[in-house]
């Protein structure tokens, strides 16, 4: 009964989240647009992480931001309430067996006011704070409700998106420990039915922001191009 009334209680604080005029979210650039995804280069960020072994996609993410909620309404060691933010953002390692938990983590963005000293959360959330720095993200956004049945789906869209392009060979085609392989950012309120918006996340580990985001043998090739050319 505990349970479910905290999960209830979840679920109004999601639904009244997006009534805010704005939320802070992670700045960013696009570098690249096509119809179907993004290639966007992302600023410095901090955000708050829950981590948890899970075989559900949608059970992960409720029961880890249930406890980034508490820490945002005050479990901290400085009591401070944080307002919300956007995206809730969760980082998927895939199980290496049709049978074994996923590693699941659920990131909370910190809004620029706490994102060089987070408050210190409560020990028994088991949450730790993580420093971004620039980075490259490929992304692509899908409507409706994220869940299981899908997330996987637009992951491997977006994988195929990509393989058509100069970021083919940008991404990691296997499975790294401890990495998230993709991450689903979700925007909205759980009532919000309509015109819902989500994104998959992919990192371009093999790209530089210093050389706006193109892969590392395409840039490297441009810039010798330009000095034989001079």
């Amino acid at each position: 009964m505990a349970e479910a009334s905290s999960i209830l209680f979840l679920a109004l604080f999601l639904a009244l989240f997006v009534a805010a005029p704005a939320l802070d979210s992670p700045q960013y650039t696009v570098v690249h647009s096509e119809s179907d995804f993004e290639v966007r280069w992302y600023r410095p960020s901090a955000w708050m992480t829950s981590q948890q072994e899970d075989l559900s996609f949608t059970s992960a993410t409720l029961k880890g931001f249930h406890r980034l909620f508490q820490f945002i309404q005050g479990a901290n060691l400085n009591s401070s309430r944080i307002p919300m933010t956007a995206p809730v953002l969760t980082g998927i390692v895939p199980s290496t067996g049709p049978f074994c938990s996923s590693t699941f983590r659920v990131r909370f963005f910190l809004p620029p006011q706490f994102e060089k000293s987070p408050p210190v959360a409560l020990p028994e959330l088991s949450l730790a704070p993580e420093f971004w720095p620039e980075r490259c993200i490929a992304t692509r956004s899908f409507s409706g409700f994220a869940k299981d049945e899908n997330v996987a789906v637009e992951a491997a869209k977006l994988a195929a998106s990509l393989s058509k392009t100069l970021w083919s060979n940008a991404t990691s085609k296997e499975t790294i420990s401890g990495v998230d392989s993709y991450s689903i950012a979700q925007y909205d309120s759980p009532f919000k039915i309509f015109s819902r918006h989500n994104e998959v996340w992919v990192p371009l580990a093999k790209c530089s922001a210093a050389k706006n985001c193109l892969p590392e043998r395409v840039a490297d090739d441009n810039t010798e191009e330009r000095r034989t050319s001079s």
